[in-house]
């Protein structure tokens, strides 16, 4: 590309710090991405962008997919030359959207990882011998029980808590509120560290979970107490708390089938998201089906 060209990458890099306000991470995310359709454009000779048609796109994006990129990287690459051809049109630089209908090729789904009712035993069961301890019980216990996301557990306050009702609000994607049970287990564990929290030299006093100094716990913290409970714990697999999250919902579905009610306790705003987990109840039922079949069984 000439250096003309490249010019316009950067006032349209500067318009999405300055207007949209994006981080510098994102930024170079961006940058990123847009270098990788300026290399190809250089590849092919291309100077200028009026030299940008719809079908140099698609042979862009059968580069990135020969080149072994993800679907998810592509698309996201894709994303980041529209948001730019849309800036270009702007600036007179183009007519039309050349990225218009162009589509990534399509990515395996991976069923989400799950733990089993006795994986989830082992890991929650832990000896209480201090205040972190009781703590840290409580948000394994949350998470199970709940179905939170991190970001739902980290930003939780103690007026989002209904004790007496075993109720506790959440604010998820989209600042959408919604309520949820807190089971018997999890409610006793979480009355249990509000006792323990007493104890520590306070800062953040609204914050329901925090760290020994009395500052609410970050998510990075989280990640790391629940690996580390995992490892103690004996469960051999690589815990995190999304995993428990699906635990929560692939366990509520094979035990109830009411997928709508899932979709509700996680916070789902498509139900097509939280179809995943029939899938998941589906595996579950032809395990049972090979075990119990006189005639699925292999000789």
């Amino acid at each position: 590309m000439a250096d003309t060209a490249r010019d316009y990458v950067e006032q349209y890099l500067q318009v999405l710090s300055v207007e949209r306000r994006l981080s510098i991470h994102t930024i170079k995310a961006y940058r990123r991405d847009v270098n990788k359709l300026l290399d190809f454009c250089d590849g092919r000779g291309i100077l200028l962008w009026q030299g940008l048609s719809n079908h140099i796109i698609r042979l862009f994006s059968a580069s990135l997919n020969a080149n072994g990129l993800h679907p998810k990287s592509i698309q996201r690459i894709l994303s980041a030359g529209r948001g730019l051809a849309a800036y270009l049109i702007q600036q007179g630089q183009l007519s039309v959207n050349p990225f218009d209908d162009v589509r990534a090729p399509k990515s395996e789904k991976r069923l989400p990882k799950t733990l089993s009712v006795d994986q989830i035993t082992s890991l929650v069961e832990i000896k209480l011998d201090d205040p972190l301890s009781y703590r840290d019980k409580a948000i394994l216990e949350l998470f199970y029980s709940s179905g939170l996301r991190l970001s739902e557990l980290c930003s939780l306050d103690l007026n989002d808590i209904n004790l007496p009702d075993k109720m506790l609000r959440v604010t998820g994607k989209g600042d959408k509120m919604r309520d949820l049970p807190i089971g018997r287990q999890a409610d006793q564990a979480l009355r249990n560290w509000l006792i323990q929290r007493n104890t520590l030299p306070l800062k953040d006093y609204q914050a329901v979970f925090v760290s020994q100094h009395g500052n609410r716990i970050s998510v990075r913290s989280i990640q790391a107490r629940v690996k580390y409970w995992a490892a103690r714990q004996g469960v051999e697999v690589s815990v995190s708390p999304h995993m428990l999250r699906h635990s929560f919902a692939s366990h509520m579905l094979e035990s109830s089938g009411e997928l709508r009610a899932v979709q509700e306790l996680l916070g789902h705003a498509n139900i097509s998201t939280t179809q995943i987990y029939t899938h998941l109840d589906f595996q579950h039922l032809a395990q049972v089906y090979d075990d119990a079949h006189p005639r699925a069984k292999k000789k």
